[in-house]
């Protein structure tokens, strides 16, 4: 009796996953206006220590509900909501943009991250600019005398009285020390925020789950406020001036100098961090949350 040779078995065909679409560019603009929005109060009185002489984060809260109430505390949110959605969203745009073209992936060497960051900082902190000015400037306004007041009603009255008023440069008062405070910012905590994750997902206690996200952005947020401090300061004092030789950022740092002490750079570090931190937090976990409600609208979760 012949015996028919077995055909080789072919192996199983294996549906290939298929490629993740980008998320829309605009989730990190959206997250930052929500957490940004919670934590305007603590902004607000970062901004007022370090633009007056307010002695305290207490001291400083209590003078703006005294003089205004407790309304007070969200003086300038347009101008924050302005601010996150040029330059935030650009940030977190321009970084996703900046990984693809160096080829970064999440087990990329830090310096990698922190190359996608600079760049990404730079184009942000130009983009971003006037929104940072209106939102200091609102911010600023009450804790100055009336007669220095700017005593703008919303952002976009601010920025057209601005361009009317001081010109069109006056939207890029502090571009300098801005773009600086930019580059520090996003090479910091975005890419400090990447690496920690996935470092975090390296060990064995930790999944991509809410607690690996809230200790990444926990410790992002920290290195991010240190490294930023000083450009912080002098962005917020050149922004806050007005007239003639008061945008210097050379002279804004030989008065502070002669006045405070080289310290004057760290002035308001707690209330930085205070913000900062809850702020990287809210960033990350609702950016997080919104890539997953993408995801499950896509189907793809």
């Amino acid at each position: 009796m012949s015996t028919q040779a077995a055909a080789p078995s072919s192996p199983p065909l294996v549906a290939s996953k298929p490629k993740k679409q980008p998320y829309p560019f605009y989730l990190g603009g959206v997250a930052a206006t929500i957490a940004a929005s919670i934590t305007h109060p603590l902004d607000l009185t970062k901004v007022r220590l370090q633009a007056s002489g307010d002695k305290g984060m207490i001291d400083s809260i209590k003078k703006t509900v005294r003089t205004a109430g407790v309304r007070g505390l969200y003086d300038g949110i347009t101008g924050t909501w302005m601010r996150q959605m040029s330059y935030s969203l650009c940030r977190f745009w321009a970084y996703d943009e900046s990984k693809k073209i160096l080829g970064a992936t999440p087990q990329s060497p830090a310096w990698v991250l922190a190359t996608a960051g600079v760049m990404a900082g730079s184009i942000a902190g130009v983009v971003g600019n006037p929104g940072e000015v209106v939102m200091v400037r609102l911010q600023g306004d009450f804790a100055k005398p009336p007669e220095k007041r700017f005593n703008y009603k919303h952002c976009f009255d601010a920025l057209f009285r601005m361009v009317r008023e001081e010109g069109p440069s006056s939207l890029l008062r502090g571009v300098g020390p801005n773009v600086f405070r930019s580059i520090l910012m996003n090479s910091s905590q975005l890419a400090s925020y990447d690496f920690f994750k996935a470092e975090l997902l390296k060990t064995k206690y930790f999944d991509d789950n809410i607690a690996c996200h809230f200790t990444a952005s926990f410790a992002a947020g920290t290195v991010a406020t240190t490294v930023c401090s000083p450009a912080d300061v002098l962005k917020s004092r050149i922004m806050n001036a007005s007239g003639p030789g008061s945008s210097s950022t050379i002279g804004v740092i030989r008065s502070s100098l002669a006045t405070e002490g080289p310290m004057f750079m760290f002035k308001g570090w707690l209330p930085a961090w205070s913000r900062l931190q809850p702020t990287t937090i809210l960033i990350f976990l609702t950016l997080e949350q919104l890539k997953q409600l993408v995801d499950w609208k896509r189907g793809s979760l």
